[in-house]
This record gives C-alpha cells, structure tokens and sequence, in this order.
C-alpha cells in the first residue's frame, strides 16, 4: 500500500534531463508524494536499479499498458510517470530485489536514449497546476464521505479514513485514495495524467460513486447468503469467535475509555465478513484488549521484616546497596499507607526509579527477582538493547503492516499483573533515528506524574502505569540517554573481591549449581581452596558470572561420572581443579613483564570492571624526532601520552638527573599490548610517564606497584574515576601497592574494608613523587 509523503521543496530537486525508465506491471502506479515498496526479478530491471543505487538514485516510474509484455518497449508504456527516489534496497533469497521508492514529481518521456541493457530515456518535467475552483471544498467532502463508506466496505483499517481527513493538500488527498482502493490500471494513470487538480478531484468523485454501486450489492449479496447459511444452521450472528470476545468483555472489567473503544470495535466485527482482512485486524486488537491485565495485582502491603529477610537471603554483602533498596520500600510503603493524609502536591508519586549500574556478573538481575519475591510481586524483564524505534515502546498505530503494541504492554500481558516488577534492562544501549528516540517514550513511562494515563499507539486507550515498580539496569553511565540520566537513581554495583566470592561461591552459587545439576551435597563438595584456584587462573572478571560457569562446568562432569555408573564422591580441591577445567587460562605476570625498565602496570576501567594495563615504552635512533603510538588507543590516551613525554623530557635533569640529550635523534614508541582491544580513557597520564621515565633512566618499576591517574604538562596529578573497580583488579593480578591521585583518598570508602587493610595506597599530587615510589633505585643497562 503506498504512504502520502510530504513533497519536497522543488528547490531540492534535481532531476536529470535523463534517466533509465523502470517499467510498472499489475496495476501499480507510483505517484508524487507516495512511497510505495516493489518486488524487481527481471534481470535487466534488477541491473537498472543496480547502476541507479551507484550514481544518484533517482529512476524514472512509467506504467505498462499491458502486463503480458516481458521486455516492454516504448511504445507499451504510457508516457506520464513520475521521477522518484530509491530510499531502500534489500536482497532476497531468491535473487529478487525488494525496494522502497518515494515519487518526487510528475514527468513526461520525450524520447528514448537508449533499450539495451534497459531503457533509457529523455525526460522533462510536468508541473501540476492547482486552480481552486468554488467546488473544489465539495468535491474534497464528497470524495472523503464516500471513500470512509468504502473503507469499511472493503476492510481497510478505519484509520485510512481517519488519515483522508486530515489531509489538506488536494493533489495527496486525490493519490492516497486512487492507490488505496481498487480502481483499474486506467484509471489511476488517468488521475495521474489529468490536470489541473479539480480535474482530478471531479474523475476521483465519479470513480468513487461507480465503485460504491458496483460493490455494494455485491457486498449485501455475500452477506446475506453468509446470514442464511447460519439460519439453516441453527446458529446466530454472535456465534463463534464474536461471541466469544461478547462473552469476554462482559468478564472482564475494562476502563470507562478502553470499554467504550472495545465494545464499538465488537460492533464493527460483528458487521465485517470473516474473509475480510479488517477482521483479522480487529480480532487480533480486541484479543490484546482482553488479555491485559486492568485489575489483577499480586503485591499487597510491603513487609519491610521479610524485605530485609529475603535480601539477605539471596545476597552476600551489598550492605549499602541493599539498605538503599530498603529506603526506597519504606518510602514507598508510607507513601501508599499515608496516601490520605499527604498534601495534594506529594500524592502525584514522584519516587525515583532505581538503576542498577554494574558490569555483567555482579548481581544486578538477582536483586531485581529479590525485589519481587520481598514484596511478593510477579517479575518481567524486558531487555532495551539495541531498541532504536520510539513505537518499540509505544507501540505501532494499527494501519502499520505489522502493528503490535510497544514492549511495556507486551511485558504487562507477561506478567499478568498491573502491579510487576518490571525491569528495564540495558537502558544505556538505547539509541536514536529517524523513526525517533525510545529514551523520550521511556520517560513518560517512567515519570509518575504521567504514566497513570500511559497511551500505548496501538491500543489508544489510556492505561494505568502508577503501580508498576519500574528498575532499570546499565552496564555504563557514559552512554545512558541524557534524559533518562536525569530520571533514574543510579545505584552503583562494581564487583567483588576475591575473598567475597569465595563467600559468594560457597553460600549461594555451588549449592545452586549442585541442585540443577541433579546433584547432592553427598557426591560433590568443594573445599574453599579450590574456588580460590578457581578465581585465580580461570575466571577474570570482577562479578561471578564467570566462576559460576566453571562450577557449572566442574558439576557436569562430576554428574555424567555417576549417570556411567561410577560410584564415589567427589571432593573438589585446588589440586585437582585441573581435572575438570582442564590447565588455567590466566597468570599472575605482572612481576615476569616489569622485570625490565620501560615497563609500567597501570589501572583501567572498562564496561566489563577494572583492568590492568601494560605499559610499554622503547627508544630508537630516528632522524625525526617523534613519538609512536600503538595498541588501539583512543584520542584520550594519545593526548595523555603526549602531555607525559613533553614532561619526562623538560624535567628530564630534575626528576632523574639526566642529560636532556637523551631524546635527542630519538624516536620514543609507546604500546600498550592487547592491541586488537580498543583503549581509551583520561586515567594512563602517570603510567605513561613513569614507563617513559624508566626507560630513559634504566631504572625498573616495581612489580608490585600499579597506578592510575592523568597528569598535566607542569607534572600535576589529576583525579580520575573508577578507583574501587581498579582496585579489585589490582588485587586480582596480585598488586600490593596503588598508586592513585590525592583526590581520590576519599573514593576508598567505596572499597572493601578488608581490601583496604591488604593494600597499601599511595596518594600523589606531583609526578615526581609517583616516580620516586614506583621506580627501583638501582638501574639496568639499556640500549637507546
């Protein structure tokens, strides 16, 4: 079916004097203004719309005057068509082309240029004149009253009839009926060809009047033998699936709106022909209308007893995290209890809706499902990534080919309740495009003050967001839609030590694994060493996603011991671990890389948690002097390491007592490996600049030292972000020693009280007193 389009300003167009000429078989006729999608499968037509796609796109649409023509000549193609632009191309299976192209103005085929491979012809434009005459605004009424008649003739969506009223340009009105209604090949290139407009608003008029009395008997003839099939039957008009939605809506208690909207669409099914694709339509939204849930709930009041009860249950630690979860229910729980006594101003819920921010694996859909079982509430999870469409969320009109209702409805219909828990998952993959901004959707969804009369496009009643418990999850702030930032409160969930997961691992993850793996306690067992050489050489990930998996991997094996009939029990040690994960993927080898000087360990944050980072820095004779710069590094880390290399070499004699010389006719090349990973972050100032340091004083860093920081051309150290996930990675890779910014002291609140007491941390203002910790004292020999 063809879309009316704005026109484009005539400025804008550019139309070639000529163009290759695509033939139009069955009736279609592509019209200004309409975009309208085609089949191609003919080869040379399929290599006209190839070249096109190469040079400007621009084709132009002339109809045959018959189909049975394989390879249509100039002579058996109208001459009148229209210029347009082919906006998408897909490729079938098949070999076929699919294309959606959008006609931009009329034109007339002078001559042809050229047939083979495909025709080519001389084109020029032909303007269409608008004269109004006085019965320009009647014939526009008539041409809309009869055209709403025949809509719900032929089972169009109603919304057809809707959008004809709107439409106050003539010429679109005049093209958006003849391609959405049955008029013959002639015809519609007949309304194309004719001019000025009112002379086609008077031949739409007339074609109109003779198809409404050419189908309505026809019409009132089919249903009156379908009325006298059912009389012999025995059956009434309600019967079947009508009565059936009859006997629905008299069950279930809809809204005044909604009711009112459901019960003229029963009446509208009850008239339209079962074979009428308007009745599918219909059928299929009044099914939607039925099966959501108006007035179920779950949740009753909130026990702040067993809230407190269930978190601990389900979760090790998170002491902060869980007494924030904790405060939001308390305040929910006085909002609802003291609802009447509240202001007029604080009844409009205004809470805020909490986002779990954290790298996969640290518990963020764990605690959601505890939030639901605490309050007793169902659990629906609908995932955001990659959502890029404004109707994902609001839901589709219902004259879109494929109409469904957005994905918030979909998760209520899932959740059979009005009252979930519903979380909103990835909200930082979330994107934007033409076809609009999901985050802005999101935020009526979210915001109190709007959401109890959420309208979902295709429904188009209101529905009842209030008492939805909305929670949303992320994997980074950086690339949370701005307007949802503002909306959410973000609740930080950076990882664990490894301490905390061996507790993890032992409370929660084997006796889970054990369980689903048909196990018993009796036949597997792990002792806490062999989840500590677990952690240690196969997982190396802040959260527990990963040690899970390997527990996962260990109970298997030890499960299709006993299914071949070996008898015994087993008890899981770090000695044997290898056994059943085969040898360990990863190493402590901080002290094998820094055992050398231009070798620096420095501390990253990353979407995935905190990670340790080489860096590594040589000299060689060049005859310009310049700094090389590999391992994938973003705009960020290069600026970082030039500010760093401009510093080591003005302090050069101050900080290490050496001849400035020594980068002269140098060329300094920096890499930091793993260089198929991008990198990129204001946090390696410093570690650039002690492994530049180090290189040109042949004094080694420490291996035990990491650190992260910026740094600034006079040699100032700068606060950065991201210290506790830095500092568990630190740990991990068997780190004694941090180094950090003096700003950050205070940001080891957020670290592990037990963390803090294993490592000693160093806080700088100036370069120099980095390098004088992190630097050996005694130098080797290095060749530059």
């Amino acid at each position: 079916m063809a879309t009316p389009t704005e026109p484009r300003p005539r400025e804008q167009l550019t139309i070639p004097d000529v163009l290759p000429v695509l033939p139009l078989r069955g009736g279609t006729i592509v019209y200004p203004l309409a975009v309208v999608p085609l089949a191609v499968a003919q080869p040379q037509v399929i290599q006209l719309i190839d070249d096109t796609m190469r040079r400007d796109r621009l084709v132009a649409m002339i109809a045959q005057r018959r189909d049975d023509v394989e390879t249509p000549g100039p002579d058996d193609l109208y001459r009148i068509g229209a210029v347009a632009i082919i906006h998408q191309l897909t490729r079938g299976g098949d070999g076929a082309l699919h294309v959606v192209v959008q006609g931009l103005e009329r034109i007339r085929m002078v001559d042809i240029v050229k047939t083979d491979p495909y025709l080519v012809a001389r084109l020029e434009p032909v303007p269409e004149r608008f004269l109004a005459g006085p019965e320009s605004a009647g014939l526009r009424r008539e041409a809309v009253d009869r055209y709403r008649r025949l809509v719900g003739l032929f089972g169009l969506p109603e919304e057809l009839a809707a959008t004809v009223e709107r439409v106050t340009d003539p010429r679109q009105l005049v093209y958006l009926m003849a391609s959405t209604l049955p008029f013959d090949r002639n015809a519609r290139q007949e309304l194309l060809e004719l001019d000025p407009v009112d002379a086609k608003l008077h031949r739409l008029v007339d074609l109109l009047q003779r198809l409404d009395q050419r189908i309505t008997p026809e019409i009132k003839e089919q249903l009156a033998k379908q009325r006298s099939i059912q009389e012999e039957r025995g059956e009434r008009k309600d019967e079947g699936d009508v009565a059936d939605l009859r006997r629905r809506f008299e069950e279930v208690h809809l809204p005044e709106k909604a009711r009112r909207e459901a019960e003229r669409e029963l009446n509208r099914l009850a008239s339209i022909p079962p074979a009428s694709r308007e009745h599918g339509l219909i059928r299929t939204y009044l099914d939607w209308m039925f099966s959501l849930p108006w007035e179920q709930v779950t949740g009753g009041d909130i026990d702040m007893v067993r809230a407190k009860q269930v978190l601990d249950e389900d979760h090790y630690d998170l002491e902060k995290t869980k007494d924030r979860i904790l405060e939001y229910l308390a305040v929910r729980k006085l909002r609802r209890e003291r609802a009447a006594a509240l202001d007029a101003d604080l009844k409009t819920p205004d809470e805020p809706v909490l986002c779990f921010v954290g790298p996969p694996g640290v518990g963020k859909t764990s605690l959601e499902q505890s939030i639901a079982r605490a309050l007793g509430r169902n659990f629906v999870r609908v995932s955001l990534a990659g959502v890029r469409d404004e109707a994902e969320v609001r839901g589709h009109r219902r004259t879109h080919v494929s109409a469904l209702p957005g994905r918030i409805i979909q998760g209520l219909r899932r959740a059979h309740a009005r009252d979930p828990v519903f979380v909103l998952d990835d909200i930082d993959k979330v994107g934007a495009d033409w076809r609009g901004d999901p985050a802005l959707a999101l935020l009526e969804v979210l915001d109190g003050a709007q959401n109890h009369a959420f309208v979902d496009h295709y429904l188009d009643v209101p529905f009842d967001l209030s008492h939805v418990l909305f929670i949303a999850t992320a994997s980074t702030i950086e690339t949370i839609p701005l307007p949802l930032l503002k909306r959410v409160e973000l609740i930080a969930l950076s990882g664990y030590t490894a301490e905390e997961k061996v507790q993890i691992a032992r409370h929660y993850l084997v006796p889970k694994q054990v369980r689903v793996h048909g196990l018993t306690s009796d036949e597997v067992s792990f002792d806490d060493e062999s989840i500590r050489a677990i952690i240690r050489g196969y997982t190396r990930e802040v959260g527990v996603g990963s040690l899970e998996r390997e527990i996962a991997t260990v109970c298997r094996k030890v499960a299709r011991n006993i299914a071949e009939g070996k008898p015994g029990s087993v008890q899981v040690t770090a000695d044997n671990v290898a056994d059943f994960l085969n040898r360990p993927r990863f190493f402590d080898d901080v002290a094998e890389r820094t055992d050398r000087s231009g070798v620096a360990t420095g501390l990253a944050w990353t979407p995935g948690g905190g990670d340790v980072l080489f860096v590594e820095a040589t000299m060689m004779p060049s005859q310009e002097e310049r700094l090389i710069l590999t391992g994938m590094l973003g705009g960020v880390m290069r600026e970082s390491a030039l500010a760093a290399l401009s510093f080591v070499r003005s302090n050069a004699e101050q900080l290490l007592g050496l001849d400035p010389s020594v980068f002269l006719g140098k060329a300094v090349h920096i890499h930091v490996p793993a260089g198929a990973i991008p990198k990129d972050g204001p946090s390696a100032g410093i570690t650039v600049a002690t492994a530049i340091a180090s290189l040109a004083s042949g004094r080694p860093v420490r291996s035990d030292v990491a650190m992260s920081g910026e740094i600034t051309l006079r040699g100032k150290v700068l606060q950065v972000g991201g210290i506790r996930e830095k500092v568990l990675a630190a740990h991990s890779a068997g780190i004694t020693t941090v180094i950090l910014p003096r700003r950050n002291e205070r940001d080891l609140d957020d670290v592990p009280a037990d963390l803090r007491q294993k490592l000693e941390f160093v806080f700088a203002d100036e370069a120099t007193e980095v390098l004088d910790r992190a630097l050996k004292h005694e130098a080797t020999r290095v060749d530059t």
